[in-house]
Formats: structure tokens, sequence, C-alpha cells
């Protein structure tokens, strides 16, 4: 995993010297215990680059069918299918379509039509996964998009789609919030999607999200949310939907509350969507347990731990 394209990128925007321990951030990576598997699979993949693609889709579309041949087709798909789980997405590379856990267009199609142009715009994604929706904001206009997320095979998925157009201004870097510098106030547009229910501290997290921001700049916001009045909060005592680490699951109106006790302005509620089987699923490129082991089968509307079923908000505002 290469990043000097990134260092480049950032070194042409003058905003190199706002990252000064990256670089020892990104080298810790090859401590990781899968690392060389990892770099083994990206080192194999076909050494081409696609003359088709598109960001536009709910499928990224990357490289035609007829670009490759079913040998390096047949190569390449053993390759993708050892990275599973999907857990994002959907993608098409060469023909071959990745079929996601998420719909991640499901969501991209709920807020696409209520943000600010992004064309020209400099983007952060925290918590990116492999990267879907980086794409799609590179297709929306966006000059550069960073994602982040320290969670190593996603971002090992995205070098996957990345090595096929690998002069495209996107990079997921294999660091969390907490390997970002403070106060960068550097990105035109923030997205927090899927993150704040999973963070200790929200107000921690809303402050970081506002620092990385320029002044003027755009936050997305979409985490799961409960029906319920402003300073209403579910705290789950164990478990939330199987998943350990959920802490703070607001009510929208306390969200908003949330927002503008952290500064924000102009904050609007765009969308709520009770998530279905549609949007997460079990499919054979994420074979294991998904959204529907995750409710009560008695109840749809609850979770299997008996918490209302998961409810998901976006806000978009700005600092």
């Amino acid at each position: 995993m290469n990043y000097e394209t990134f260092f480049e990128f950032a070194e042409e925007n003058n905003f190199a010297s706002k990252f000064p321990h990256l670089r020892e951030h990104l080298e810790n990576t090859k401590q990781h215990g899968d690392y060389e598997r990892f770099n083994s699979i990206l080192k194999g993949l076909p050494r081409l680059e696609a003359r088709q693609y598109s960001f536009n889709e709910s499928y990224i579309k990357i490289g035609e069918k007829g670009e490759i041949t079913e040998t390096l087709k047949s190569r390449l798909e053993s390759s993708l299918r050892s990275l599973i789980p999907w857990r994002k997405g959907p993608y098409e590379l060469f023909g071959i379509k990745i079929e996601s856990e998420w719909r991640s267009d499901f969501k991209w199609d709920r807020l696409k039509n209520f943000l600010k142009p992004l064309k020209n715009k400099l983007i952060l994604d925290v918590g990116s996964g492999n990267g879907y929706h980086c794409w799609r904001m590179r297709g929306g206009g966006a000059r550069g998009v960073i994602g982040i997320d320290p969670y190593l095979l996603s971002v090992v998925q995205f070098n996957a789609i990345k090595h096929f157009v690998s002069h495209e201004p996107v990079w997921v870097l294999p660091i969390g919030t907490e390997q970002m510098p403070e106060n960068l106030n550097l990105f035109d547009t923030v997205f927090s999607m899927g993150v704040l229910y999973h963070r200790r501290s929200p107000f921690e997290h809303l402050f970081s999200l506002k620092s990385f921001l320029r002044e003027g700049g755009e936050l997305i916001l979409e985490t799961l949310v409960i029906e319920g009045k402003k300073g209403e909060v579910l705290v789950p005592e164990g478990r939330y939907a199987k998943m350990r680490n959920v802490w703070f699951i607001p009510s929208p109106l306390t969200l908003e509350s949330w927002l503008k006790r952290t500064g924000f302005k102009n904050i609007h509620l765009i969308n709520v969507t009770k998530t279905t089987l549609e949007e997460q699923r079990k499919t054979d490129w994420m074979p294991w347990e998904s959204l529907q082991d995750f409710l009560s089968p008695s109840d749809e509307n609850k979770t299997i731990e008996g918490y209302p079923a998961p409810r998901r908000a976006i806000f978009i505002c700005e600092k």
C-alpha cells in the first residue's frame, strides 16, 4: 500500500505540513498481523488501468467486461473474494458484481440532493469503510477526497478498487480520528456516517469533526436515532443489534441540541429512515450474520435484545 500520491496531492494543495506524523502512523500499519497477506493480494492484482469507469451509478463501475480476458477475470474475482466480507458497496469490476452487505447507494440517494455542490471541494469522509461514498463524492466533482478508517481490511478493499483507477485523487488512510491533527480547519465538506454511536463521547467526536472543517464548511452527519423528545437518549446496557460498541443513540431533537451546543449552525434534519432488509442484507460477498439476524424473530420493530430497531437520521449543518 503506497500513499505517495496522497503526499504529492497534499504538497500541491499546501496542506502537507498539517499532517506531521502521518507517515509514522501509516508505517505502523505494517505491524498488523494480516498486513503481508493483504499486501500480497494487492500486488497480485492484474496490472492495468480501466479504460471505462463511472462513479455516478448505484454500482461503482470500474472497467468493462471486455477489457480483460476470462483468465484474468477469474483470477481477479478470486482475489476480491479473498477480501470477504465486503460491507459497503456495491461495485462492479470488469463485469464482476460485488454485492456488499450494505446497499450504500440507498444512503447516498437520500442525501445527495441536499448537499452543497461538491465540485472542486476538498472532502473528508470519517469512517469511510472501503470508500464507496468517497467514489460517489469524486463523481460529484470533488477535487480530492480523503477517507479515514482504522479497519485495515476496508482500506485494502479500497486499494483493490483504486488499483485500476490509480490516477484518481481519492484515498482511504488506515487511521482514525485520534490520529488526525487537531484544529485542521482544512476541509470544505466532512462526512461522518455510521460513526457517532460508536463513540464513547459523542461531543468529543462532534468537536473533532468541527475542527476538521474550514469556516463555513459543511458537515453531513448520519447516525442511529430513536423516536423521542428532546433530551431522550438510548444507552444500551449491553449489545445493540448484536453490536458491542454502541454507546449513545439520541432522538433527532437531542442530536440537534448536541450540534447546537458544539457550535454548528444552519442545522437541518433531512431524513429519518428505518433500515430495511433490502438495504442491509446477507450476500455471498458477506455471508455472515446481517440485519435479519439482529432483529427479534417475533417483532421486526425491535432488535434481538428488545431495543427499537435501527433507524437512521441525516443532519446537514455548517461550521
